[in-house]
């Protein structure tokens, strides 16, 4: 099945000859969004703290037969992650995906992870995008070519939750960056999504959910029953940065479960 412009279902979920530049993506999320990026042909750019873990995952990916460029750089840093994104080729696609959270009650938010989680899920978040649009808009063909802006929120970007305020805080700031941006951007070519993922099997999310009373609260939550995984949220990333999404801009992909609907 072809659509009007000429494209099967299959090369509508390619992205062969872009380049897309993932933060966080030496580990859980951000790993499994890249290796997806390059399966579909992307050529990935691999940006988080640790050398190593960059190191392994580029690793995997040229295994597999993708190609990966590996970029040691601390998000939080925004004149080094600029520089880093500048100096570039070429760049269509960002995820920015980095991020952390201290779950804990409101009266016990220490300024330090205040200021932890504020530079990195929102101020570096502004950064690497506006970065990222800065570098896109380099291309003269843009417009026609595309460029793709995928913030990773959370569907605590959309709800309020015992314990965590300053994390719903930053990721409520990541939606309305996000609807901001599309409406911006959108006669320039660019388009602006999130993905809001429920609670994901990751080390981080072990890290925080780490009580049996803790694992029966999430899961009580989550009317499919389960929390998700990465390829649930990788699966999401893929769809938003294709030719599949084209008409798809200033919205949030919620992979929550049923979390948000109830």
């Amino acid at each position: 099945m072809t659509d009007e412009t000429g494209m099967n279902m299959q090369q509508l979920m390619r992205l062969d000859g872009r380049v897309a530049l993932v933060t966080g993506a030496g580990r859980g999320l951000g790993e499994g969004i890249a290796k997806f990026l390059a399966a579909a042909g992307a050529e990935v750019v691999l940006v988080a703290r640790t050398q190593s873990e960059l190191d392994a995952v580029a690793s995997d990916i040229r295994a597999a037969g993708g190609q990966a460029r590996v970029c040691s750089c601390d998000v939080t840093d925004s004149a080094a992650i600029r520089a880093l994104i500048d100096g570039l080729p070429a760049l269509d696609i960002v995820i920015n995906n980095a991020g952390t959270n201290f779950p804990e009650p409101l009266l016990q938010v220490s300024d330090e992870h205040l200021d932890a989680m504020l530079n990195l899920n929102t101020k570096a978040v502004f950064v690497v995008a506006q970065a990222a649009v800065q570098k896109m808009l380099q291309l003269p063909d843009r417009a026609a070519r595309g460029g793709v802006v995928i913030n990773v929120s959370s569907q605590m970007g959309h709800v309020g939750s015992p314990n965590r305020t300053v994390y719903c805080m930053t990721k409520h700031a990541v939606e309305g960056l996000t609807k901001a941006m599309a409406v911006e951007l959108s006669g320039q070519g660019i388009r602006v999504n999130s993905i809001a993922p429920t609670f994901v099997d990751t080390p981080l999310v072990r890290r925080i959910v780490d009580t049996p009373e803790k694992s029966r609260f999430v899961l009580a939550n989550i009317p499919a029953g389960r929390m998700a995984n990465v390829q649930d949220i990788a699966a999401a990333a893929l769809y938003l940065a294709s030719p599949a999404a084209a008409m798809v801009t200033g919205t949030c992909l919620k992979v929550d479960g049923g979390w948000t609907a109830q």
